[in-house]
């Protein structure tokens, strides 16, 4: 009976490991190829924007310092536009301007789309009626020729014109998601349980609904940013973006306005139609890698079938 006693004490008293926040989400990213590569092109570019003078010595790339139309050399890796400006400069210092369209204009319209989506299914009623029915009227628009006509009329040049184009016509299709997942979690346990405690309906929503739905609050994010990213280089391709700003969408339309392929200077559109490409791409594999990490139904098929390979 005394050993019994010591054996139980022992064991109640045996700390529990502490596991780490974060570590598994972490391990998980880390060991996914497609999370991985498309951590490391977002990061790559995040640190250009933070500090593009790192990158070149070029200080002012809009300055017309150089002779026009070089050929790539050394001093000029890209060549120089026909109004003498440094090609690969501009391509680098475009790089803010364009990562802070994608992370501003897809933050903003995911938070939209989890407050209206989210609301909408929790409340219920005619509130659930009218907020459905806003969402519906924006998926059903035609969303480019929208976007012409908001970034046409609204003023054109400014980058605030684009951000709130963006996020008025790229908001919808996240909040459909919100409310068909909330929809489905309304009735569970631990909500009617937060109910019943008597807790007020901002706090349900907060701290009990919105942490089970990171995922996809996430994976809203990630489609977001890569809608704004391709959108927003299209709308100054066309020239609907202020002419002398400096992103990757504003050198193409110049590239394009200057006949770039037609004159034997191709790296001028093919460069920053290619980083577009990259930003964009790395958010879509950030988006499929982590569908995958936080699916559990996705984790065991891949095990079964790479061990069925072995065998």
């Amino acid at each position: 009976m005394t050993s019994l006693l010591v054996q139980t004490t022992a064991t109640t008293e045996t700390p529990a490991p502490i596991r780490r926040r974060g570590g598994g989400l972490w391990t998980a990213v880390r060991t996914n190829t497609k999370a991985m590569i498309g951590l490391v092109i977002f990061l790559l570019f995040a640190a250009i924007a933070i500090a593009p003078q790192l990158f070149t010595s070029v200080r002012h790339p809009n300055d017309l310092a150089f002779t026009p139309g070089e050929q790539p050399s050394g001093a000029h890796w890209l060549g120089t536009t026909m109004l003498g400006q440094d090609i690969y400069a501009q391509l680098i210092y475009g790089t803010r301007e364009s990562l802070v369209i994608a992370l501003v204009a897809g933050g903003v319209a995911t938070i939209l789309s989890v407050l209206i989506g989210v609301s909408a299914a929790y409340l219920g009623g005619f509130a659930d009626d009218s907020l459905s029915l806003l969402t519906n009227v924006f998926l059903v628009l035609p969303t480019f020729p929208l976007i012409i006509i908001l970034a046409t009329y609204a003023g054109k040049g400014s980058l605030s014109v684009i951000l709130v184009v963006l996020i008025v016509t790229g908001w919808s299709y996240g909040a459909n998601q919100m409310r068909a997942q909330a929809l489905s979690l309304r009735n569970r346990e631990f909500l009617e349980s937060a109910r019943v405690r008597g807790e007020r309906r901002l706090y349900i929503i907060v701290f009990e609904l919105l942490p089970t739905m990171t995922s996809l609050i996430v994976a809203a994010f990630l489609g977001a940013a890569l809608y704004s990213v391709l959108t927003a280089a299209g709308l100054q391709f066309l020239g609907l973006g202020d002419p002398n700003s400096l992103s990757w969408g504003t050198m193409l339309h110049w590239a394009q306005s200057q006949q770039a392929l037609q004159t034997g200077m191709p790296l001028w559109s093919l460069a920053p139609g290619l980083c577009v490409a990259l930003l964009g791409a790395s958010f879509a594999l950030l988006n499929y890698a982590f569908d995958e990490i936080s699916n559990p139904a996705l984790r065991p098929v891949r095990r079964i079938r790479a061990k069925r390979a072995h065998a």
